[in-house]
């Protein structure tokens, strides 16, 4: 599957939540569905997705949030999985696209490339829910138990190193942050 089938796939689920992209392509793709003012494309800060979409899980328990990272994101940031664990929020889904590569930057190879498990680092940190999944069938389904279950989730959706032609969003930096604070004040006190 590539990462883009499986973003369109699940975006009807991703517009009803706050959403955290890692830079790049996942940013670029997700934009290319449709911006909405709960998405947050965190750009040029690699390695950190997780730990915003932590922060905003936290303060925000009546929302459901939603990380898409990258498997060479996550590589950088590894001690962000035992931070996941230790908090334990339960309104937090971690999606980990691996294409194996840092695509984004020459398509370098990542350590999963050969054969680092990055669900079973991600169990190992003590995350409750830890699974791989290889094809768009799997992810889709994957992906809705992981928001029906009410707890910490990290998903590992293995995809094709494919990408879009330009990794950057038509959102200027400062206004997509703006409408994503607007956003969020705006949804205090719901359950959207």
């Amino acid at each position: 599957m590539t990462r883009l089938e499986a973003l369109r796939a699940v975006y009807p689920e991703l517009e009803r939540r706050i959403v955290v992209t890692i830079m790049g392509a996942v940013a670029a793709e997700l934009q290319s569905l449709g911006h909405r003012p709960s998405f947050f494309y965190l750009q040029h800060a690699m390695g950190l997705a997780s730990s915003l979409g932590l922060g905003i899980a936290l303060t925000r328990p009546d929302q459901q949030v939603v990380v898409l990272d990258g498997d060479g994101s996550l590589l950088m940031n590894l001690g962000g999985l035992t931070t996941l664990a230790r908090y334990r929020p339960r309104n937090l889904v971690h999606v980990v696209f691996d294409n194996e590569s840092l695509l984004s930057v020459g398509g370098f190879p990542t350590a999963t490339s050969t054969g680092s498990d990055l669900a079973g680092i991600a169990a190992a940190a003590g995350i409750p829910r830890a699974r791989t999944v290889r094809t768009l069938e799997e992810f889709t389904a994957a992906f809705g138990e992981a928001l029906a279950a009410g707890d910490l989730t990290t998903l590992v959706a293995k995809v094709e190193a494919v990408g879009p032609s330009a990794y950057v969003t038509d959102l200027t930096l400062l206004e997509n942050r703006y409408q994503f604070q607007r956003c969020l004040r705006e949804r205090k006190g719901t359950n959207a």
